[in-house]
């Protein structure tokens, strides 16, 4: 061990490390992958972290370096590189080490010496120690597509493959929590492991404005203008936060117009479009509109229960569909919430050691789901029932009295009688001007065929819960 880090010190840092990183990639990857990784030395700035194979030295590489290079820097500011390499390449300590064989010395004809012994380095640039973290979970693998985020998925796909910027900026925008942050991600996570060499500056506008003003402060405005101009892609996330600030702008328009004269990419995210974001200087407004501008709509049904199937698979963890169908139903604001009330409901399941269920699963999250709570309308209910079964809303009202539409009917008067204050001659008029004896007759028929067939009995239950809360 060299440098002023002694062994003890490193060895602490490399503990806190894998404590940050465990809950990130969780306790399946973290046992497999760097549970076995050894720190061996940190000497000129190298952090030298030894793994037993080149199978696992590549895997940690690709999947892992970046984290572990930006835990690092947190850990030991002075840490420029992560070196990973094969722990047989590692020399054991002079007594332990006999007079080799010319045998035990060869390298297998199938590997090259280079090749056998090169180890891989991740190094830190100057511009890309300002960068903020990039989350190891958001890359484009996970990110599940639909008809909401297809198009802004697409840009950001074409803007990680580009050589030379295909659009200037690609401007990403929506509400919290609908993707717009996992897609920067998973750009700079692309462009960073197809070309080391490109240097990637992902920061907050926050970030951005108190990097700026502290250049001002220690008058050091020379080299912020350096760091942030001579980037090949910057990104900024949450630019509405630089609304309001005269300074900070000026200073944002030039860099962003210097990076576009030398081909550099920018990507730009924000709450709104250019067009309403107010407090920004119209010629900002108008350089952030002459790109491409990309809008990420709220989450459909469709897309919240694929969003759920893959988080569930990327937790190991099997999940009751109906549950999948009642957290898709019910938490329909942004999908941090919809992961995280998968998260609770998983980690209740596995700590007190019970079955997920409705009943638990409405219980754990009684205080999102009450957030989440409005009235009741017949014609909410008439959506969802026609949805769970199939059939059109139309068959809602009309004279079809086939069972596959009926039965559904039937069910929708049902949950409009015990959900709603309607008298039943208004549910009546609701299904296409029935009469009110008519909806008499629903009801008892539900209630009747949920003693005797339980698998009924769920669906409307199901039904009810997403429709109540």
């Amino acid at each position: 061990m060299t440098d002023d880090t002694g062994d003890g010190r490193m060895h602490v840092q490399w503990e806190r490390i894998c404590d940050r990183i465990r809950p990130e990639i969780g306790e399946p990857a973290f046992q497999s992958w760097l549970k076995p990784m050894t720190v061996r030395e940190v000497l000129d700035g190298v952090v030298r972290i030894s793994v037993p194979t080149r199978f696992m030295r590549d895997w940690v590489v690709a999947h892992y370096a970046e984290r572990l290079k930006d835990l690092w820097l947190g850990e030991e500011p002075a840490v420029r590189a992560v070196d990973i390499f094969i722990q047989s390449d590692y020399p054991a300590p002079a007594e332990d080490v006999d007079d080799p064989t010319p045998a035990e010395t060869e390298t297998p004809a199938s590997v090259s010496p280079a090749a056998a012994a090169a180890p891989v380095v991740v190094a830190f640039s100057d511009s890309q120690r300002i960068s903020a973290p990039l989350d190891p979970r958001c890359t484009f693998d996970r990110f599940v597509v639909g008809k909401p985020n297809e198009f802004a998925y697409a840009a950001a796909r074409r803007i990680a493959e580009a050589e030379t910027p295909p659009f200037n900026p690609l401007f990403l925008y929506g509400g919290v929590g609908l993707g717009k942050t996992h897609l920067m991600h998973a750009i700079a996570w692309n462009i960073r492991r197809r070309d080391p060499k490109r240097t990637v500056i992902y920061l907050t506008a926050e970030k951005f404005m108190y990097r700026f003003v502290r250049a001002l402060r220690e008058h050091n405005t020379v080299d912020f203008k350096e760091q942030f101009r001579s980037v090949t892609v910057l990104m900024i996330d949450d630019v509405q936060f630089i609304s309001g600030k005269e300074s900070t702008q000026e200073e944002f328009f030039h860099t962003f117009n210097s990076l576009v004269d030398q081909g550099r990419q920018i990507v730009i995210s924000a709450d709104k479009s250019p067009s309403d974001l107010e407090g920004m200087e119209e010629r900002l407004k108008s350089r952030l509109n002459c790109g491409l501008v990309a809008d990420i709509h709220a989450t459909t049904y469709e897309l919240r229960l694929g969003i759920l199937h893959s988080k569930a698979e990327q937790l190991g963890v099997e999940v009751p569909r109906k549950i999948m169908e009642f957290l898709a139903h019910k938490i329909t604001s942004n999908v941090r919430e919809l992961e995280g009330a998968l998260n609770r409901v998983v980690a209740h399941a596995e700590l007190v050691g019970r079955e997920v269920s409705l009943e638990t699963t409405q219980e754990v999250l009684h205080d999102l789901l009450r957030a989440h709570d409005r009235r009741v309308t017949i014609e909410e209910i008439q959506k969802r029932v026609a949805e769970h079964f199939n059939i059109r809303i139309s068959d809602m009202h009309s004279a079809r009295r086939a069972r596959s539409v009926a039965r559904p009917r039937q069910v929708a008067m049902y949950l409009s009688k015990q959900l709603t204050a309607r008298s039943l001659p208004e549910i009546g008029r609701k299904f296409g001007g029935r009469d009110h004896t008519t909806v008499m007759h629903a009801v008892r028929k539900v209630d009747e065929l949920r003693e005797h067939d339980s698998n009924f009995a769920e669906d409307v239950d199901l039904l009810r819960r997403m429709l109540e809360g």
